[in-house]
């Protein structure tokens, strides 16, 4: 979902797994950036919010 061209909101990613959106937070904040060090980017998207993204693999 986050390597997605349009990326993906904490509401879609927790549409699709069923987690709280603090639970889609720490995964981004811990999993993802500090013990994976991937370079997750946020931005605000008008009409969807902030929108998280992760670079093509």
């Amino acid at each position: 979902m986050l390597r997605a061209p349009d990326g993906a909101t904490i509401e879609e990613i927790m549409a699709a797994t069923g987690w709280q959106s603090h639970t889609v937070r720490g995964a981004v904040a811990g999993a993802l950036k500090k013990k994976l060090g991937l370079e997750v980017t946020s931005e605000k998207v008008e009409n969807r919010g902030r929108v998280y993204k992760l670079p093509a693999a």
